[in-house]
């Protein structure tokens, strides 16, 4: 983003502007996107990445990609390469280093030692359903563990005896020792170490047996590298004092300033990774790049790009106030985006052989067609013609119905790009379907209007001689409904999954051009939507188009009807 470009307006950049105005951390602005690697982003995350990012190139500071990386049984390396790729998919630059919590293990381990020489945290032996049991509720406060009293000596020695492996998993912990009655229920002495055997972690090995907890490493992770604006999501709001006490108590060089924000909450999507993990584990989708699904990996795929993605992030704008963003925005972006830049192509999904009786069987042509109608920048292109062609099913009707300007038994149209042809006859096969139209063109249509005569309609079409065949994949929302998690009929996110999310249509046909399509190019099919060349899966030797959105939003009709 270049200094002359105006710079996005919200709360949490009035802050920083304030904090730079007091000399606050003597003018430096460090921000960090920490990702647990237990699963692959998504949309929800974009929105942080381009604000966390963007925040540190605007103030020319810099932002930390950071693994917080303290949960070795859901953590792979799987996920901090496809998290990596995404960031800079977003165009983002985390510099010349990655960092992990895990780089930090020996530090925060002394650390938890100083809290227990400070009578600030105590090993625990109560089981985890004791545990929530002596915690209390939101209305009763809770009650002291029995083992909070236990000396500093003792705590240490246990504390150490847990680190070398001593102790099986669940049979102790080490807590903070804060107040068991705050009304605030993060307060009453979380678990801020547990025990974890037979684990070996994605890059620490099996060097430790005992795992910090989130809150404990997050913002010490944060202090460590000199974060001054800690930029998270509503939900650690009451978190706050919490991340507040360890550094206030463990009286640590750098206090960042934990702001939250609202979380992206879209329509006909989830966001939660727990329950991206069951689609995926389920067998609902197939992978965590599934073009249906909201992780950046799948609308990437899809042919999303990151343009788009940036431009739905500055239209939500960052906010406190929890919303509900309808689909249509996003999708609103990616059509905007695409129509500018993409080029325009032929396809025919559902094909239907048509033969010019009246034109030389050995003879073809080429047709020059602009790539852009709009933008001469994008050039031209050479299409093909010849004798025999495929158009769209949904061209033609034997009864149409009314102010149907396609083509009918003894009607005309305009081939785009080409001549004005007549349907003389339909061939059928013995179940009565219509396989091949017999048809005439008048050779003096090209380019020209024909004489004495109007024809509205204007179809698309390929050269079967010239065409190469594809499967095309119409991907649609995942869910039916607009809040899968709470739909007010008691249907689960599972019941609420859309059975026509995805329709394969195996035997298309494109126009030759697009032989040469690279993986990932997105192109308008003209009349059809946008698509995009799936950059890793093909259908035998047949390429794959995902089609990334249609050309106008077909689902506010319907939601406009409920």
């Amino acid at each position: 983003m270049s200094d002359t470009a105006p710079k996005p307006s919200n709360f949490i950049r009035n802050i920083i502007d304030e904090d730079l105005k007091a000399g606050k951390n003597d003018g430096r602005v460090i921000t960090r996107f920490p990702p647990e690697p237990n699963g692959y982003l998504h949309i929800g995350h974009a929105k942080s990445i381009l604000l966390n990012f963007g925040i540190a190139e605007d103030y020319h500071g810099r932002c930390n990609l950071r693994f917080d990386d303290t949960n070795p049984h859901k953590e792979n390396i799987e996920f901090v390469e496809a998290i990596k790729e995404d960031v800079a998919w977003l165009g983002c630059d985390w510099g010349d280093k990655v960092y992990f919590s895990s780089d930090y293990f020996e530090a925060l381990y002394a650390f938890a030692v100083q809290l227990i020489k400070k009578e600030k945290a105590y090993v625990c032996d109560l089981n985890a359903e004791a545990m929530r049991e002596y915690r209390g509720t939101l209305t009763e406060a809770g009650k002291n563990s029995p083992f909070r009293s236990r000396s500093v000596k003792e705590n240490l020695d246990l504390f150490a005896r847990m680190k070398a492996g001593e102790f099986e998993d669940g049979t102790k912990v080490l807590r903070a020792k804060i107040d068991m009655a705050s009304p605030n229920i993060n307060m009453r002495d979380p678990t801020i170490y547990r025990i974890r055997h037979g684990v070996v972690h994605h890059q620490t090995g099996a060097e430790w047996c005992l795992y910090p907890m989130y809150d404990f490493t997050h913002c010490l992770s944060d202090a460590l590298e000199g974060v001054t604006h800690s930029i998270c999501t509503l939900e650690f709001e009451d978190h706050r004092p919490l991340y507040d006490w360890f550094l206030d108590t463990l009286e640590t060089e750098h206090h960042p300033q934990q702001i939250e924000f609202s979380r992206l909450n879209l329509e006909h999507t989830i966001t939660s990774k727990r329950k991206l993990t069951e689609l995926v584990e389920g067998g609902h989708v197939a992978g965590w790049d599934d073009p249906r699904m909201p992780t950046i990996a799948g609308l990437r795929r899809r042919g999303y790009t990151p343009a788009a993605l940036r431009e739905f992030c500055l239209r939500i704008g960052v906010t406190k106030s929890d919303n509900v963003i309808e689909m249509g925005v996003l999708e609103g972006c990616i059509r905007d985006d695409l129509n500018k830049n993409a080029p325009r192509r032929m396809a025919v999904l559902n094909p239907l052989k048509v033969v010019i009786t009246n034109y030389p069987a050995e003879e073809n042509e080429i047709f020059e067609a602009a790539n852009h109608p709009q933008d001469e920048n994008f050039g031209t292109r050479k299409i093909p013609f010849g004798r025999e062609l495929y158009i769209d099913q949904a061209d033609f009707e034997e009864v149409p119905p009314k102010k149907y300007k396609r083509l009918i038994p003894g009607g005309e149209v305009r081939l785009r790009n080409s001549y004005v042809i007549r349907c003389n006859e339909a061939i059928k096969d013995s179940d009565g379907n219509v396989i091949e139209l017999r048809c005439s063109y008048d050779a003096n249509t090209r380019g020209k209007k024909p004489e004495g005569r109007k024809v509205k309609g204007v179809i698309h079409w390929v050269d079967a001689n010239s065409a190469i065949e594809a499967e095309v994949r119409l991907y649609d929302r995942l869910f039916n409904h607009p809040t899968p998690d709470n739909s007010k009929d008691g249907n689960s996110y599972i019941d609420n999954l859309n059975p026509a999310s995805l329709s394969t249509l195996s035997h298309c046909y494109l126009e030759a051009t697009l032989a040469d399509a690279k993986p990932g190019e997105q192109f308008q099919f003209e009349r059809e939507g946008y698509f995009s060349l799936d950059p890793t899966h093909q259908a035998g030797n047949k390429p794959v188009f995902n089609r990334t959105v249609t050309l106008r939003d077909s689902w506010a009709k319907i939601e406009n009807k409920r």
